[in-house]
């Protein structure tokens, strides 16, 4: 019983009768790791949405992060040197990076 109940997500398995201080400590053991857990997953979608880039913009990134010049990555793309622009600062805009050294 006390494996199944941890494995469904249990924090404390108390056996009666117990106290009420240990009653209070696993609530508040249960509302921390909570409060850990929903923290950790706002930063995850924080860091998900800088992430989120057009194909293009990640062909372009590719390029640009490889050591490739503006003109060399329009015309290995076959667009012109202000797109490539454009995407890049799209991406470091997303990325909140003001250098390319940001992304290394």
């Amino acid at each position: 019983m006390t494996v199944k109940a941890m494995k469904s997500g249990a924090v404390e398995f108390l056996t009666k009768p117990f106290r009420d201080q240990d009653l209070l400590d696993a609530i508040h053991q249960a509302l921390d790791r909570d409060r850990v857990a929903r923290q950790k997953g706002t930063e995850i979608a924080e860091l998900r949405k800088c992430y989120e880039t057009t194909a293009r913009e990640r062909e372009v990134m590719v390029l640009v992060v490889s050591g490739m010049l503006n003109k060399q990555i329009a015309f290995e793309l076959g667009t012109s040197e202000i797109t490539v622009k454009i995407h890049r600062g799209h991406v470091m805009r997303k990325m909140q990076a003001e250098s390319l050294a940001e992304f290394g």
